[in-house]
């Protein structure tokens, strides 16, 4: 049966942990759908493993609904979400309409993913949801604004900060955010967070305490030339596509592949 948003609030109630992985393209969707996750994270990651750039910003919203487009073709019974990318929805609560309406009728996504959780984005987010369209929140390391960040550095970890992305958690679940991703966070911060909201909270760097976990798929699969400190090595792709290759290369050059008659 499909993943619903009202059932992963029942994962959050009855202590079931969730479980989601990025795709960005039909076959690898297909797989880790039918591999049983719950969440299909369609997510601005994909510019860096997929597409080549050295951060998320640059990434367009079409670039997003063309792999969105692909990836719920390969989903039968996840939910699929949809990052917003940068500077697609920040300007205006009508800016975020049109570009989250694009993801919902267009990709076929059933959410949008946003990033922040300051006054105006909250804003934002209670129209989206007045308007009929699910979103998940993102608070703690928020990628697209790396520059400001000064880098991919762990977020909370001062009173103040850790205060601040409390507040913006809870300024999301009350503009009617359905779960919200918490990044690269200390795990006791995240715990507090977790406690005090009624939504579930999805982990990425934040500790074993979070409502659900996950990941940058070619992280796990060890397809990505780096690491981030908090992933797991869970295959070595990159490695193996590589020998593979070289043993194709080897075998066409010394005229053993294709196998004469």
């Amino acid at each position: 049966m499909a993943v619903t948003i009202q059932k992963l609030l029942q994962c959050k109630q009855q202590g079931r942990p969730i479980v989601a992985l990025t795709a960005w393209d039909y076959a690898l969707a297909q797989v880790i759908d039918q591999a049983g996750v719950d969440i299909v994270l369609v997510g601005d990651s994909l510019a860096m493993v997929a597409l080549g750039y050295e951060t998320t910003l640059p990434v367009t919203l079409e670039e997003m609904l063309h792999h969105a487009k692909a990836v719920q073709r390969g989903v039968q019974q996840a939910l699929v979400v949809c990052d917003l990318p940068f500077l697609s929805y920040q300007e205006s609560p009508q800016q975020a309409l049109h570009a989250a309406g694009r993801v919902l009728k267009e990709a076929g996504a059933q959410a949008v993913k946003l990033e922040g959780g300051y006054p105006a984005l909250a804003e934002t987010v209670s129209r989206l949801v007045q308007t009929g369209i699910p979103v998940m929140g993102h608070v703690g390391l928020t990628p697209q604004s790396v520059r400001q960040l000064g880098g991919y550095r762990k977020q909370g970890k001062s009173p103040d900060s850790a205060e601040k992305i409390i507040s913006e958690a809870i300024a999301l679940e009350a503009a009617g955010a359905f779960a919200i991703v918490l990044e690269h966070i200390p795990a006791d911060l995240a715990m507090q967070i977790t406690k005090k909201l009624s939504i579930p909270t999805i982990g990425v760097g934040a500790g074993p305490h979070c409502d659900g976990q996950v990941l940058v798929t070619a992280d796990l699969l060890g397809l990505s030339a780096w690491q981030p400190p908090f992933a797991k090595l869970y295959a070595t792709l990159r490695q193996d596509i590589t020998q593979a290759v070289q043993q194709f290369s080897a075998e066409v050059r010394e005229h053993q592949f294709p196998p004469g008659e």
